[in-house]
């Protein structure tokens, strides 16, 4: 965790600006992040990092664009050196990747002082701004961990989530879990209806907004969910057929369907839990993939994997995201099931 002292000086950050520009990871823990500091601050403008896992020189003229006073960089696996050199205003990097080592940012990482900690950006921006609790314990069960505030949303909200012991039971059993991939769910689609779903996720009150359809803004995240949620379970209901008995769980689909990559291997990973799986999404000449385990370290087989191809890839130990090139993918395959073995 980060000390009192370090979340006071994020709170600080946040209390001293007037038009904060947040970028933030496109999943459940960076858009919980970007929600619990904008719903405390009421001021700024959020834009989700979908491009690749990072944040870079090309993102810069949006912080001209908003005017912005400050930039808070939120969950972002990867801050480039060029964005911080181009951008003329303070930079608040919150994240639990890496670490890093960048100049000109004030960089805010519990890696820093432990390096295997993984306190997810949500449960460190609910440290600082003390509200949402909802929001703060979506975030932290979709990255897999049980915060210390675990009782508390239980007293306050005793029907999402029964006596589950494990983030894994939590996310795929609960209603709490229906609030995950509502949340993830509303990351996707066109950019246009991406923003509306931001929007409104920053006015709504309470869970049971979402849940019970109880206003005309909880019922449509609710049902933009429902609709993508077919497409969703049919593609799960393929890749469970292909499952196979070897060490490695690999399913792939085209791009006409949207970018579930993170979540299917989520759940086959729960179905599944002693395979190493990797979903990947066909689009153009690429194949961008979401690989995860529960007992084998990804990121040292990923990096031998990728030697030599035209493409990238990591994260956390047991979670990454890869790209390679379509061409490659069979090779990339290859050498993922030798170098597991």
């Amino acid at each position: 965790m980060l000390t009192e002292k370090q979340y006071q000086q994020i709170k600080e950050e946040l209390d001293n600006c007037q038009n904060p520009l947040f970028f933030f990871d496109d999943d459940p823990d960076g858009l919980c992040s970007f929600l619990l500091l904008y719903r405390y601050k009421k001021e700024g403008h959020g834009i989700v990092v979908k491009t690749h896992p990072k944040l870079d020189i090309r993102s810069a003229p949006k912080v001209e664009q908003y005017a912005a006073d400050k930039v808070f960089v939120l969950d972002v696996a990867q801050l480039e050196q060029d964005f911080i050199d181009a951008c003329k205003v303070p930079i608040i990097w919150i994240d639990h990747h890496g670490p890093h080592e960048m100049d000109n940012v004030k960089y805010f990482n519990p890696r820093l002082t432990k390096k295997d900690s993984n306190i997810p950006t949500t449960c460190m921006c609910y440290k600082v701004v003390q509200r949402d609790l909802w929001i703060a314990m979506l975030g932290c069960v979709a990255d897999y961990c049980m915060p210390d505030f675990a009782d508390d949303f239980k007293k306050k909200y005793p029907d999402l989530m029964n006596n589950e012991k494990s983030a894994d039971d939590i996310y795929f059993n609960t209603k709490l879990g229906n609030l995950i991939k509502i949340f993830s769910f509303s990351l996707k689609g066109k950019p246009s209806d991406v923003m509306k779903s931001m929007k409104i996720l920053t006015r709504i009150e309470s869970p049971y907004e979402i849940l019970n359809q109880e206003t005309a803004r909880g019922k449509f995240i609710f049902q933009r969910y429902e609709k993508m949620n077919k497409s969703y379970d049919s593609l799960l209901e393929s890749a469970v057929k292909e499952e196979g008995r070897e060490k490695l769980l690999v399913f792939t689909y085209a791009d006409d369907k949207m970018s579930f990559t993170g979540d299917l291997a989520n759940e086959l990973l729960y179905k599944f839990p002693d395979r190493i799986i990797i979903v990947g999404r066909k689009k153009g000449e690429d194949v961008r993939m979401s690989i995860r385990s529960k007992n084998t370290l990804i990121p040292p087989i990923l990096e031998k994997s990728l030697a030599g191809l035209e493409g990238y890839g990591g994260g956390h130990e047991y979670a990454c995201g890869a790209n390679v090139k379509e061409k490659d993918f069979r090779e990339f395959l290859k050498r993922m099931k030798k170098n597991i073995e």
